[in-house]
């Protein structure tokens, strides 16, 4: 990792330390949340530490009780200029908490208006390391393990010098299904995607950012444990379903809703992350893993369909065009 980035995430973990935090709040939008979700989802499951997730704007006007002088917010914009977010961290340093921005931008207007910067580059050749999976994965890595003392996290740094290669491993594992995947739906209107546990927030990603912003395809992220309490009575023998299983304890969910779904659905794809590529990666850190790499192959998914579709992800009809 480059020297600047192991700078910037240990000045975090130093101001942490300076500070008696007792919650976290992860704030930003869209993909941008999604990808902070994550963190959330691996403090509430190894830490006693309340953490929350707030898209940008909500938590400006539901202005939660919890967030103080003892609070940590880490937010996220990709170009570092979302207004919403923005707005966000000069709200929580209004209320004295301490601001973490992540962004490719060090000199956008989110990272000028928090404490503390974590830059990640992008689409200039530098190693995964130093993108921003690996980035925020090392900063989640350190910070978990600030909160627990556990060394698994410490060799989870360590072993994030080999995510480059796992990325690139396990896309070549998934670019050829995924293109079949975009040959097979290109015509479909609506499709489905179901996931459990941190997958749901990839789910989401896709969904709302892949699906629905960049290829106009209609399509809701179901919750596996939520899919049998109403949304399984739209299932039918030509209704899509993209279905995240995980590595993890909330796998189990994953495996009911398959089961069922392809009993009377026929057009049924599986993301099965437990037949990730790990190669390198210790069997206590596969679920942190598996997280990471399920986001690059997911997206082959979408460049199948953008590829069949004739349809850039690039095109938008509203966002960056108009006042909104």
């Amino acid at each position: 990792m480059k020297q600047e980035h192991v700078e910037q995430i240990q000045n975090v973990i130093e101001a942490v330390k300076g500070k008696d935090i007792n919650n976290i709040f992860f704030v930003a939008c869209g993909g941008s949340m999604a990808a902070l979700s994550l963190g959330d989802y691996f403090v509430t499951k190894d830490t006693d530490m309340p953490s929350f997730v707030y898209t940008s704007n909500e938590f400006i006007h539901r202005a939660p009780k919890a967030l103080g002088e003892n609070s940590l917010v880490i937010l996220r914009s990709h170009s570092g200029t979302t207004p919403e977010t923005v707005g966000a961290a000069t709200y929580a340093r209004e209320q004295g908490a301490l601001t973490v921005a992540i962004s490719m931008d060090v000199e956008s207007p989110l990272c000028q208006e928090s404490e503390y910067t974590v830059h990640y580059n992008y689409k200039d050749g530098s190693d995964a390391i130093d993108g921003e999976i690996g980035v925020y994965y090392t900063l989640l890595f350190q910070l978990l393990n600030q909160l627990t003392g556990e060394e698994k996290y410490l060799r989870g740094v360590e072993q994030l010098s080999k995510l480059g290669q796992l990325i690139e491993s396990n896309q070549a594992k998934h670019k050829d299904v995924a293109d079949e995947f975009g040959k097979k739906y290109k015509r479909d209107k609506v499709i489905y995607t179901m996931a459990s546990g941190a997958y749901i927030h990839h789910a989401y990603s896709f969904t709302s950012c892949l699906l629905m912003e960049m290829l106009w395809i209609n399509s809701n992220a179901i919750h596996s444990g939520e899919y049998f309490h109403g949304p399984f009575e739209v299932t039918d023998f030509d209704v899509p379903f993209l279905i995240v299983v995980g590595e993890g304890s909330s796998t189990p969910l994953d495996q009911r809703a398959l089961n069922f779904v392809t009993k009377y659905s026929e057009k049924v794809e599986v993301v099965n992350v437990k037949e990730f590529d790990y190669s390198g990666v210790d069997e206590d850190l596969k679920e942190y893993f598996g997280t990471a790499l399920a986001g690059p192959v997911l997206r082959l998914y979408a460049d199948g369909l953008a590829e069949h579709t004739g349809h850039p992800l690039s095109v938008r009809r509203y966002m960056w065009k108009m006042e909104y």
